[in-house]
């Protein structure tokens, strides 16, 4: 068992194209957003293990001598939904408990008493994580969560070496080491979600972008960085019912949606060949194809009834400073991006941003094509996530 401190962070997801058209088997590209989770894990002889995450408000600690007499044997067994009930149990929470944030509990108690068991005693740990990416966005805050705790776990219980070299600021696991981080990370996205595709906490853990068709996941080999604005509407909206609305246009309106649904993928593919361009040798040319793109998939999103007042209202507003926006996850509000080329202006982005805000939006500046998942010096971590962590 390691005695030091480690500092994990992983970063969250956002679909560039192929929302909803990737429901009917077309092209999903997937990339790594630079809003991360951050994690701090602190082994100790307290005989406690506790798990603080800021965020959502949520601290709660448990006496390892307890979780040691467990049965955990459940935990071995097919049945996800009583696995689930279990590991409530156990974190004290109420049967009829609703509050989707409070699944993190048994997520970390998952992933805690399976990766901790192979030691002869579980761990006494402070674990705290803290997150630039909002909550329930389709932001994949909860793979990012997932994969966070399972590189953690696994590194503190020595199932693979902590790859940080004296004098680094950061390391990264060896592609080895990093299947196993996303194989358990699946398992905690599982305890959240139940039926997760795989593909949040696969572009957490490797970064970079991921190309998903009919459940094969595979990298893009090579992918440029792109700068971009990411905008949360706040609007809510449910991902089921937006999935179920599409699939009813798809039966009401066949020879209309199937072309679309077609030109979708397309959109995609030529995506993927523009971006593989840009890595060798990136030129403004590309970034007005990748613009052109985005309009066209936002007009296909809205020919498919996923539009909103709200992203209607984004698309005007970056329309109007000479920008590009789509919405990206389910629609129906949620969140966009708006691509940032390099040619532009600083006043241009600020002016933009500010517009943004007036609208009652979030508003962040960051960039997609992110690094997955790595470990930390505390020196190389902002004064805030310092702050956020108790570092």
């Amino acid at each position: 068992m390691l005695s030091q401190v480690l500092l994990v962070s992983a970063p969250g997801k956002v679909i560039l194209h192929g929302e909803h058209s990737v429901v009917h088997g077309k092209v999903a590209l997937a990339v790594a957003l630079n809003l991360r989770t951050f994690l701090r894990l602190q082994p100790h002889n307290s005989g406690k293990v506790s798990l603080r995450l800021p965020n959502i408000g949520i601290q709660q600690t448990w006496d390892v001598a307890r979780l040691q007499l467990l049965d955990t044997s459940f935990l071995e067994q097919g049945d996800l939904t009583e696995q689930v009930e279990k590991l409530k149990e156990v974190a004290g929470f109420s049967k009829d408990s609703t509050n989707h944030d409070c699944l993190a509990v048994p997520a970390f108690l998952y992933l805690y008493l399976t990766i901790c068991r192979s030691q002869r005693t579980l761990p006494s740990l402070d674990i705290a994580v803290w997150s630039e990416l909002p909550t329930g966005a389709g932001l994949g805050s909860s793979a990012a969560y997932s994969v966070c705790l399972a590189a953690a776990l696994l590194t503190a219980c020595e199932e693979i070496p902590n790859p940080l070299k004296d004098g680094e600021a950061t390391g990264r696991w060896t592609e080895e080491n990093l299947e196993l981080i996303n194989k358990w990370a699946f398992q905690g996205e599982r305890v959240i979600h139940g039926n997760p595709s795989g593909v949040d906490n696969a572009v957490s853990t490797w970064g970079g972008a991921l190309r998903y068709q009919q459940g094969k996941i595979s990298p893009l080999k090579r992918l440029p960085t792109l700068e971009i604005l990411l905008v949360n509407t706040k609007v809510p909206r449910s991902t089921k019912a937006l999935v179920a609305s599409v699939r009813n246009r798809m039966l009401k309106f066949p020879e209309i949606i199937a072309p679309l649904l077609a030109s979708m993928d397309a959109i995609s593919l030529e995506c993927e060949r523009v971006l593989g361009e840009m890595a060798a040798a990136p030129a403004l040319e590309h970034y007005l194809v990748l613009e052109e793109l985005i309009d066209m998939n936002q007009h296909h999103l809205n020919a498919l009834g996923v539009g909103h007042a709200s992203l209607d209202q984004l698309c005007q507003v970056t329309t109007a400073h000479g920008l590009h926006s789509k919405l990206t996850g389910a629609g129906g509000g949620g969140c966009g991006i708006t691509l940032l080329r390099p040619d532009l202006e600083r006043p241009e982005v600020e002016d933009t941003k500010q517009a943004l805000t007036s609208c009652g939006f979030d508003c962040w500046e960051t960039s997609i094509g992110a690094p997955g998942v790595f470990v930390h010096m505390a020196a190389s971590l902002d004064a805030s996530v310092q702050q956020a962590l108790g570092i």
